[in-house]
């Protein structure tokens, strides 16, 4: 499949601003790119945005595919994925990544099926390798490797796709590290045609309402996590206690979700929010390799736990074996000066 290239990146932007997303991509389209020995596209959508496309090169982007018109000014399925699609046909990439966001989950299925080719949701790697097919006896070359948790998170799985172009996949948010931006990079821009059917523009938008995050771990420079070992909802009154003397967030394990201790978005690891924080302290929390894989990259650990063989303590820089509920109060008054 010689005709196709590039490495393209769907650079989700909101009201004119990018996320974070397509900009942790960017970082690793441009190692992918490397490897194929090809060059990184961002495909940016939306109205008057045209000062979005040097973030963009800055942090990785050759070129920018911008589709700047009056009916993509807010999302909407059908629009964003022709115009997509129809990019795609005329440019054929060899690998399009999305973000596992909202807008990223609804329009990669849709570009997917209008192409005919494969997409692999919710990756947490990318890698590129060679795929030997024992079926058919082929080998193929330089193929994606999509990698994602399956089973609830209780096996890593490796997808391929070596028969269709593009290969696609969304990635969730957190678990590619974006790079430091180069403002001296130089990048190319394209304009794409836009070409919607009236039949396809049959949603209006007669008003957006927006609500920020209840917890942003992603940003947080101090993460205080609870496991099962918390022990119930009142429990992470404690933990919640100490992250508010540090200045930082409550995280939690998928135990402490599952068991209904805290909200979903709390949840550290791969089925969750991966975070690098300066400070990540873990309580009560054993440290499967699922919830290891969503923070191992914290500056600092402290673990705390009852059981000195408890996997946390391989990652931890510090560990403490005890109760957290006689060690945290210790570390609130400690913190405290008390």
């Amino acid at each position: 499949m010689a005709e196709y290239g590039e490495v393209w990146v769907f650079a989700e932007q909101n009201e004119g601003r990018l996320s974070e997303v397509p900009l942790e991509l960017l970082s690793k389209a441009r190692e992918l790119a490397e490897t194929l020995g090809s060059t990184v596209g961002a495909v940016l959508l939306g109205h008057e945005i045209s000062d979005l496309t040097q973030s963009l090169v800055a942090h990785g982007a050759d070129k920018i595919y911008l589709a700047d018109h009056p009916n993509l000014g807010h999302y909407a399925t059908l629009p964003y994925a022709r115009v997509v699609s129809d990019a795609v046909r005329g440019y054929k990439p060899e690998i399009v990544i999305y973000g596992a966001t909202h807008v990223g989950r609804d329009l990669a299925p849709r570009i997917a099926s209008m192409l005919r080719t494969g997409l692999t949701a919710d990756c947490t790697d990318l890698q590129i390798g060679e795929f030997y097919d024992k079926v058919k006896d082929v080998s193929y070359d330089k193929v994606l490797y999509q990698i994602r948790p399956a089973f609830g998170g209780n096996i890593i799985a490796t997808i391929v796709s070596p028969e269709h172009r593009p290969q696609m996949a969304t990635v969730r948010e957190g678990v590619m590290k974006m790079a430091p931006p180069d403002p001296n990079r130089i990048g190319e821009l394209v304009q794409l045609d836009v070409s919607i059917p009236v039949e396809e523009l049959v949603v209006e938008v007669v008003e957006r309402v927006g609500h920020d995050r209840a917890v942003d771990l992603k940003s947080a420079r101090v993460i205080v996590s609870g496991g099962a070992g918390v022990g119930s909802a009142e429990g992470f009154n404690l933990i919640r206690e100490l992250a508010e003397t540090l200045g930082g967030e409550v995280g939690a394990s998928r135990a402490a979700v599952d068991a209904g201790f805290i909200e979903k978005g709390h949840q550290v690891g791969q089925t969750g929010t991966t975070v690098r924080p300066k400070l990540y302290i873990a309580c009560g929390i054993s440290g499967q390799v699922q919830h290891r894989a969503g923070m191992q990259e914290s500056a600092k650990i402290i673990a705390i736990n009852t059981d000195p063989e408890a996997p946390i303590f391989s990652i931890a820089d510090y560990a403490i074996v005890g109760d957290l509920r006689e060690i945290v109060p210790i570390l609130i008054k400690a913190y405290r000066g008390q």
